[in-house]
């Protein structure tokens, strides 16, 4: 055997063993586990708590839709829809800070430098309370126009006045617990980020049943025990940046600094944009649904409080596909600032396979059992089962593949490529279904916007594969195949 052929592999072993950084003075990196574990066990360490974090934060939904449906009825599923697309933009500024930061954070981590890491967790956290504390001034100035907007119906307004007028309050405190998840998931904590939001949400079912099942409150009930939950997981949150394991922060760090905002909202424009794209789409699609739905023999109402437990429901599925997804971020980041390409490749495909397991058996349930999950939020009529099953069944038929965009919008994301992934994060909801709903319902009528789904679906999938094959044929991958 040549000597070149020996070194290439004595320098194969060092990288599957000791993930030998090429990038960095050809020593191995052995300080940051995400440079050293085996990426089967990062990903499983970080993925795990993400998932569970990202399934606690549905349950506040769910939560409060459970009570609702059974306590206050069918208006009242629909004024939570109705008020959804405000709960989306939370998480939206909240992954646009929580994601940015964190990915600048391990990228410099990645390339050793600590004083600007910390900096951009600093920043990160500052600018989630100043968008947090406008967006409630925000909804608070213009309530009733705003959920006129979203599509509320007359006989459903009340409702989400009353609803939206107390969760606004949460509005900061929600964005800082989802968002600083993910700069202590960044920090080496997922397990962390999984009690905060466990508490929060253990508090707010609590305190669901107590206000709404014991004390009659019906939405207000509902909306005080959604703020309360959010205050606890917030403060929580706010416990463990005082003590921050791998950089220490202090009140310098927090100081706005231009160059560190720009960076952190570049890298979670993708995911944020991913959000704003779903918040633009519950509105087109709840007005359109308020539209054909009137023409239709489902009526106004129905159409939209089906839609809003199906949203739900789907939110639990998207939990296990986002927390991958956001498992994936710190390994890919650190490991593509260091130079470790092949762990880079090879966590995605993880992400992949795992995914794909979990959007097989949210389809067969989709397909299988539509009825049993919608008469868990309380009884309709046979118009109301009629169209959800429809709904289950169509719009979500390529729940199976769905999981692929998601995944590969972070990953551009997490590897520094933020235009990319935000491209990718608009493809679904914005390139194409918007304009499917638009379009379709003018031919099929509310059939139309059922077919969107699966269409738009399809189309994403097809572009988020080919931008995955296309990266993945650069010299860097192959050279560390």
């Amino acid at each position: 055997m040549s000597e070149t052929i020996v070194e290439d592999k004595i320098e194969e072993e060092l990288t599957e063993n000791t993930d030998y950084d090429k990038s960095r003075n050809n020593s191995p990196a052995k300080v940051n586990p995400l440079g050293v574990e085996p990426v089967q066990r990062l990903l499983l360490r970080f993925a795990v708590p993400s998932m569970i974090a990202m399934l606690v934060s549905a349950l506040y939904n769910i939560v409060d839709q459970f009570f609702i449906g059974r306590y206050v009825g069918e208006l009242g599923n629909a004024a939570t829809n109705i008020a959804f697309p405000l709960t989306t933009s939370c998480t939206a500024i909240a992954l646009l800070c929580g994601i940015g930061g964190a990915s600048a954070f391990n990228l410099a981590m990645g390339g050793g430098k600590k004083e600007e890491a910390a900096n951009y967790i600093g920043n990160a956290i500052v600018t989630m309370l100043g968008l947090g504390t406008i967006l409630c001034v925000v909804v608070q100035l213009f309530l009733t126009p705003m959920l006129r907007a979203f599509g509320s119906p007359e006989n459903v307004l009340p409702y989400a006045e009353t609803y939206t007028s107390i969760t606004s309050f949460g509005f900061p405190f929600l964005i800082i617990g989802t968002g600083g998840g993910h700069l202590m998931r960044a920090d080496g904590s997922p397990k962390m980020t999984m009690i905060c939001n466990i508490t929060g949400a253990v508090i707010n079912t609590v305190l669901d049943y107590i206000f709404v099942g014991i004390f009659d409150w019906k939405m207000a009930g509902a909306a005080w025990a959604t703020v309360i939950g959010q205050i606890v997981a917030a403060m929580l949150v706010f416990g463990y940046f005082t003590r921050f394991k791998t950089v220490k922060l202090s009140m310098k760090n927090l100081l706005l600094r231009g160059r560190c905002i720009g960076r952190v909202l570049s890298l979670g424009t993708a995911p944020c944009s991913n959000q704003i794209a779903m918040m633009v789409v519950q509105i087109v699609l709840n007005n359109s649904l308020k539209y054909y739905g009137g023409q239709s023999v489902y009526g106004e109402s129905i159409p939209i409080a089906c839609v809003g437990i199906i949203s739900k429901v789907c939110m639990v599925f998207f939990s296990f596909v986002i927390g991958i997804s956001q498992g994936l971020q710190p390994i890919v980041s650190f490991n593509y600032g260091a130079g470790n390409y092949r762990r880079v490749k090879k966590a995605y495909k993880l992400a992949l396979m795992a995914s794909f397991v979990i959007s097989m058996i949210a389809f067969v349930m989709c397909q299988v059992f539509p009825r049993q999950i919608i008469s868990m939020f309380g009884d309709g009529t046979e118009a109301y089962y009629e169209f959800g099953i429809s709904y289950f069944r169509v719009y979500m038929f390529f729940i199976c593949l769905t999981f692929i965009q998601p995944i590969t919008s972070n990953f551009f994301t997490a590897i520094g490529k933020p235009i990319k992934g935000v491209f990718l994060s608009l493809t679904r909801q914005i390139l194409f279904l918007i304009p499917l709903i638009l379009i379709l319902p003018r031919f099929f009528g509310l059939d139309g916007i059922l077919y969107a789904g699966p269409v738009a679906d399809f189309t994403a999938i097809t572009t988020a594969t080919v931008m995955a094959i296309l990266e993945f044929r650069h010299g860097e991958y192959r050279q560390s195949a």
